[in-house]
């Protein structure tokens, strides 16, 4: 073999193996792990993010060491004009090329969004504001729409009814808009034939239901008391009775921590004093939950008429069917409530 043709073999192997070896070491940066957590991390992303506060993000948050594999793809892939907002989760088993495939194409991780049983929207849309991307006056925004809620089926007064407080799956990035369309879809599983049929047989439509449930479930926070407590209220409105449910006043009043009801509470003016309007208020006085909802269709038959908390302050209530059986009752609960000095 001449001289010439040995040269050129050396250098095309030594080429070679120089095409390897760079394959391989760009095979190492794109499996490289870089993240050290010993649990796995959401990372937000942010509508006004970009590339370098995401790499920020991923040694801040993730305790990434070398981004060069990710870098790398960056550049070729022009990230730096793709970032997409976004939840995304991410654990020290995860390299370089899946990060930035999950971030490069919007690839979020579904986060978990437990709706709370509130007693306001004004509370509800903080909440959503702290857990989801939009903050809260863009959601205090799309609920005080009456036009966007009028074609869900609700105003401003049934509107808590379409909240069911459970969790659900949704992303990070979800609009206010989209969230309420996802509502509805629930409400509309929750209200199934059966249900409906439910409360027809007790002569009230799911947002009464709702409306009472929400009463029931500030009255007592006792499981075991629910459906006797929603038995009780159904009577009065079978009757014709005024509900008079104190929580009501409260909520007219908007003073949740209202120990004692006075004479002169009962005379407040508004349409959720159950005390000087009939029937029930024009909407829930809070956000009522899958129980409370079951304790209304499931109510307990009996009796009662009246009711008055217990006074060992249990929790508990006594139940009463007459009236003077109810004054006794609720004379020994304000003597209790003297006797510890117990104020409004």
């Amino acid at each position: 073999m001449t001289r010439k043709k040995k040269l050129f073999l050396i250098s095309a192997l030594t080429a070679a193996v120089l095409a390897v070896a760079t394959l391989a070491g760009g095979y190492c940066l794109l499996t490289h792990r870089p993240f050290h957590t010993a649990r796995p991390v959401v990372l937000y992303i942010d509508a006004d993010d970009t590339a370098d506060s995401v790499y920020a993000k991923l040694r801040r948050d993730l305790n990434a060491t070398s981004l060069t594999g990710f870098r790398l793809l960056s550049a070729l892939y022009h990230y730096p004009e793709q970032v997409h907002c976004g939840a995304y989760r991410m654990d020290a088993a995860t390299s370089a090329l899946d990060a930035f495939r999950q971030l490069r194409y919007g690839h979020q991780t579904p986060v978990r969004l437990v709706v709370p049983s509130v007693r306001t929207l004004d509370r509800l849309a903080g909440f959503m504001g702290r857990k989801l991307m939009a903050d809260s006056a863009a959601f205090a925004r799309v609920i005080a729409d009456s036009v966007f809620t009028d074609s869900l089926g609700f105003d401003r007064y049934t509107l808590p009814a379409l909240f069911l407080p459970d969790t659900y799956e949704v992303y990070w990035t979800t609009s206010p808009h989209d969230l309420l369309l996802r509502m509805k879809r629930e409400y509309n599983r929750y209200w199934n034939e059966t249900r409906r049929a439910q409360a027809a047989a007790i002569g009230l439509t799911p947002v009464e239901v709702a409306t009472l449930a929400s009463i029931v479930e500030e009255e007592t926070a006792q499981k075991a008391e629910k459906p006797l407590v929603a038995g009780l209220y159904i009577n009065r409105l079978h009757r014709g009775m005024p509900l008079q449910a104190d929580p009501t006043v409260k909520f007219a009043l908007q003073d949740f921590g209202l120990r004692r009801i006075l004479y002169a509470h009962l005379e407040t003016d508004s349409p959720y004093n159950t005390y000087r309007q009939a029937g029930l208020p024009p909407g829930p006085i809070r956000i009522a939950t899958p129980n409370g909802l079951e304790s209304v269709l499931g109510y307990t038959r009996h009796t009662y008429l009246y009711m008055c908390a217990k006074e060992d302050f249990s929790g508990f209530h006594n139940f009463a069917t007459t009236l003077t059986e109810h004054q006794r009752n609720a004379r020994r609960y304000q003597q209790e409530l003297n006797r510890r000095k117990i104020k409004p």
